[in-house]
């Protein structure tokens, strides 16, 4: 057992009793950690985004399809990766939920050995993912103590506007220009544009 699948978990969200526990029992005899769940509501309420794991979600549920369910996880920002399974081949509807960050589809029946191989993939990624979201909020955070105009400062640092442009921008002067930047490189705890910007940039990739 790797240190990975010891401390992930593998969700499944599927209204067929018989499915979750035949996933469930292929899972955990391959040593997975496995929490199963009747619905796509049930889940959310459970899911908690620092958690470690991957997603096994039916596509067609009722109430909240699973699809619907990849959207709502969409819109918390939430990093888990997701396998769909169907037993309702739909190639259009594949080509989508991947484009929007479902990363594989499996149909009903599916292949053991598949089903392992696609865990054990989509459990290394989960992982990258998890830290990339914990990194931005913490940046986030960091960048939520500067003042509105130092936010302004920092937005033409970042587009490569010198001081004396800056100054002309919001119409204050380069010492005040200076000012700002030193609190933002003070609260920001950096030494270095470069690094200056690596927050900055790496923040507003997380909130786009």
């Amino acid at each position: 057992m790797t240190n990975t699948q010891a401390t992930s978990t593998i969700f499944i969200v599927d209204d067929d009793e018989a499915v979750r526990d035949s996933l469930r029992w292929l899972l955990e005899a391959n040593g997975y950690r496995v929490k199963s769940f009747s619905g796509a509501e049930e889940f959310l309420q459970a899911y908690d985004p620092d958690q470690v794991g991957v997603l096994i979600a039916d596509v067609r549920m009722p109430g909240m399809s699973g699809l619907e369910l990849q959207e709502a996880l969409i819109a918390r920002q939430a990093p888990i990766p997701i396998v769909f399974i169907t037993g309702h081949g739909d190639v259009p509807m594949a080509v989508s939920t991947m484009k929007k960050g479902a990363v594989d589809f499996l149909e009903k029946p599916f292949n053991e050995s598949d089903l392992r191989e696609i865990v054990a993939r989509m459990l290394e990624d989960a992982a990258e993912r998890v830290n990339q979201a914990r990194a931005r909020r913490d940046q986030q955070a960091v960048l939520s103590r500067l003042t509105a105009r130092e936010q302004q400062v920092l937005e033409r640092i970042v587009a490569g506007r010198l001081n004396k442009q800056i100054a002309g921008d919001l119409n204050i002067s380069i010492k005040t220009v200076e000012a700002h930047r030193a609190n933002i490189m003070e609260k920001l705890e950096v030494t270095t544009v470069a690094d200056l910007m690596k927050i900055a940039l790496t923040s507003s990739e997380g909130s786009a």
